[in-house]
């Protein structure tokens, strides 16, 4: 009998780890989402801001835009190839009235390979998915920023954003929001004393440059 149970403890383990290796990337984030919404009721058609860790570090985003239906579900180090795999279960489910997104700087550090013309790609098919679920919602997107720790490829973000900014001016019911300039200093350099230790992640400071240039663009 003993050794029948350490062999169903040993499976049920086995099984445990078979399942942590087969979980997409991100997936206990989702869960953790899931689980959120079942303690709490998120707000009907809210203004929905998903993307990379950049929005899931905006801790005071609620505050930050006092008078909206906020709803934060940045998550990790996600690449636009996460948020669409995800799509279905942290965008479409909530019929936000406006989706808020920041991504695809993670797609283009994560490999020489990963061109703009790939980001940009990434984000049409992103694009295209909110937009035949949720035909009535504005899709804004805020422009990659300048990460001092990701100077090398400044070439491929600036060319990302020109090319986003140019898809989205055909779009109907869109924003292309403009954060790269005002992280500049007058003479066109990166502002170190915006970021944190790793020089990728904002302080305070450069949050507070976000909510400017972004709260026109939220729908009351």
């Amino acid at each position: 009998m003993k050794k029948v149970l350490l062999l169903i403890l040993f499976i049920a383990l086995n099984l445990e780890s078979v399942k942590a290796q087969t979980a997409p990337a991100f997936w206990p984030d989702i869960v953790s989402f899931k689980k959120q919404d079942e303690s709490q009721r998120p707000p009907a058609n809210p203004i929905l801001f998903v993307g990379s860790s950049s929005f899931t570090r905006w801790n005071n985003l609620q505050k930050s835009f006092p008078g909206y239906p906020i709803l934060n579900r940045g998550f990790g180090g996600s690449t636009l190839v996460d948020v669409i795999r995800y799509a279905y279960d942290i965008i479409l489910p909530y019929q936000p009235k406006q989706v808020v997104i920041y991504c695809g700087e993670n797609d283009l550090a994560s490999a020489d390979s990963i061109s703009s013309e790939e980001a940009v790609r990434r984000f049409k098919t992103l694009f295209g998915i909110i937009r035949t679920n949720l035909p009535t919602a504005r899709i804004s997107y805020v422009s990659i920023k300048p990460s001092p720790s990701r100077a090398l490829i400044q070439g491929k973000v600036k060319q990302a954003n020109k090319d986003i900014k140019r898809f989205l001016r055909k779009q109907k019911n869109t924003d292309f929001i403009d954060i790269y300039g005002a992280m500049l200093d007058k003479e066109g350099n990166m502002r170190e004393e915006l970021y944190v230790q790793d020089r990728l992640h904002m302080q305070p400071e450069g949050y507070t440059i976000w909510q400017s240039i972004i709260a026109p663009y939220l729908l009351k």
